[in-house]
């Protein structure tokens, strides 16, 4: 007999939905004979799978081992993802941390999460980061993986929320899904921008490119989005503005500012192949200059979130981004973005 206790990384699910987490290998159909046969309990009682676990439950196992082992597919130390990031990359900074909650300052060219199975995202990072400091054990990747809360390209800095239990990582992904939370980015783009704007319309998908294209009228399959941008300061041809989202869709800012006339610098998809090729060859750019720079989490942030509602995190920005400004004379000030960020 094996006995297994919720904890709370594993709580606020359905019994059936851990069982097929625990013994990934096994048939559906398997679970549900063996809770009819009382060979899988709960709480020392027979259960019939769609029980809500609490943490304390008790699950134990009538299993013999060579069936446990046969289903649980658990992989040894050694081949677990690795802990410590590729040399290539930049190690994302910890913006902050609480017992449920991590926000990472993701750089520029590390996914948000993988795209293949050979892929080294954040998501690595942070299963890493957890594992290192004890806060997560190898048992524990049986039946709970800690997950980001929002995404950036690849090719996008700036701040990642993910929960480090399931409870919390439930409400965070509600609160971005509820865009409860305020996103604030800062990009530099090509041309003079001098008035705020606040600007709406629809993004349709090229599944083939992987691009969007941007409309002020509705089409079979758009999404609606809705973007604000006010100039921070401009110089030598460039403007850094401060971008909020009020949607949140794939490429949404780099689409708006192009489909405005001011593209990011940098941005292979959606900018100026001329102003990129000379900023590259003077600069060594290879990704488009905008960062999520802050992040604020509501008052009334959900009870796993306790320790954080009406935070805010702030995200520094990226050396080269800011010698490229320096550069185009964006006044320093400015390049201090704790202060450049509107309060809102």
């Amino acid at each position: 007999m094996l006995e297994h206790v919720i904890n709370g990384n594993e709580a606020g699910q359905r019994l059936d939905k851990f069982l097929v987490k625990y013994l990934p290998l096994a048939p559906k159909s398997f679970f549900y004979k063996m809770l009819r046969k009382k060979n899988i309990t709960l709480n020392g009682r027979k259960a019939a799978g769609s029980e809500k676990l609490a943490e304390g439950d008790c699950i134990r196992f009538f299993l013999s081992e060579e069936t446990m082992g046969k289903f649980s597919g658990q992989k040894k130390p050694a081949q677990r993802m690795p802990a410590r990031a590729p040399r290539s990359l930049p190690a994302p900074d910890i913006l902050y941390e609480d017992r449920h909650t991590i926000f990472l300052n993701k750089p520029a060219g590390m996914l948000s999460q993988k795209a293949a199975s050979n892929d080294y995202s954040l998501v690595e990072y942070l299963t890493g980061y957890l594992l290192d400091s004890g806060q997560l054990t190898e048992d524990d990747l049986r039946t709970f993986h800690p997950a980001v809360c929002n995404r950036l390209d690849r090719n996008t800095s700036g701040i990642v929320a993910a929960g480090k239990t399931l409870p919390a990582l439930q409400e965070l992904s509600r609160l971005f899904r509820e865009r409860g939370v305020k996103k604030d980015y800062l990009c530099l783009v090509d041309g003079t921008v001098r008035e705020e704007a606040h600007i709406d319309g629809y993004l349709t998908k090229d599944a083939k490119t992987n691009r969007v294209r941007f409309s002020k009228t509705e089409s079979p399959g758009a999404a609606r989005i809705e973007t604000g941008y006010s100039p921070l300061a401009y110089g030598d041809g460039v403007t850094l503005l401060e971008v909020r989202l009020f949607t949140g869709k794939t490429h949404q800012i780099r689409a708006h500012m192009a489909s405005a006339g001011f593209p990011i610098i940098g941005d292979p998809k959606y900018g100026d192949k001329r102003t990129n090729d000379r900023y590259r060859k003077e600069f060594g750019l290879t990704c488009q200059l905008l960062h999520a720079a802050r992040l604020s989490v509501p008052v009334d942030a959900g009870c796993a979130l306790e320790e954080l509602a009406g935070k805010t995190i702030l995200a520094p920005l990226p050396e080269l981004f800011r010698k490229v400004c320096r550069a185009k004379n964006i006044g320093k000030d400015y390049l201090e973005w704790q202060h450049g960020i509107q309060e809102g």
